[in-house]
């Protein structure tokens, strides 16, 4: 009996196309969606991606002083990312809308502090982690990719800085980066800030204390940049 020879086709449609190379905003989106299950907004193709806020986390933005200056109140576990020179806390979520509250409570009130937040509804571009940010953190114009809806500045917002107004969208510009990344596998909600442990009593930290933190370092930023500016000629 005689062996049959193997067939070779020269029919295109036959050939299997060789796999694409791994997209690395892939990798970044299953990162949140797969070990952190966070809710992902995906950019335009070379564009950042972006979380939703208000289902797992709020975020608390502010100069990047004030943040540094806030981390002893935060858990070791609790995520702090980065963008020029801001930095963003998350906190609970929920708590957003009642910081305006706690900072009257304080008697921050009626003080201009330039702090935002970010509660349900915005958005956060993803921060990126260390082992990513050759391939994805690169600044990128932000027309083409989608919008996040700053909620509103807690207390007016000197005009030297970064103005965020009243309900009108604004993207977070600029890459963000993890200064203290989430750690898959473990319960972030648990780490955050949040009002509900205002005693300071086991739990999450007290978002009171980051508050008063933040607030006394951002009054004494704008007293200084007062300070900095030249008098008004006569």
């Amino acid at each position: 009996m005689v062996g049959t020879r193997p067939v070779i086709t020269t029919d295109l449609a036959t050939i299997p196309l060789p796999r694409r190379p791994l997209d690395p905003s892939d990798q970044v989106r299953r990162w949140y969606e797969n070990e952190l299950g966070w809710p992902v907004v995906p950019g335009a193709p070379g564009f950042p991606l972006f979380l939703r806020v208000g289902p797992r986390f709020d975020v608390l933005d502010v100069p990047a002083a004030a943040g540094l200056a806030a981390l002893r109140h935060l858990a070791p576990g609790s995520p702090v990312a980065a963008t020029g020179d801001r930095m963003r806390l998350l906190i609970a979520a929920g708590d957003a809308q009642e910081v305006p509250g706690a900072l009257d409570w304080l008697e921050w009130g009626t003080l201009p502090l330039d702090l935002t937040t970010l509660g349900e509804g915005d958005l956060m571009e993803a921060p990126v982690r260390s082992e990513w940010e050759p391939v994805t953190a690169v600044r990128h114009p932000v027309e083409p990719g989608p919008r996040a809806a700053v909620r509103r500045p807690c207390l007016p917002v000197p005009c030297a800085v970064r103005p965020l107004s009243t309900g009108r969208p604004d993207a977070v510009q600029g890459a963000a980066v993890w200064l203290r990344p989430p750690e898959p596998g473990g319960e972030v909600e648990a780490s955050l800030p949040t009002l509900s442990a205002m005693g300071g009593g086991g739990g999450a930290p007290d978002l009171v204390r980051v508050l008063d933190t933040v607030a006394t370092h951002c009054h004494r930023l704008r007293l200084r940049r007062a300070g900095a500016q030249p008098s008004p000629c006569p």
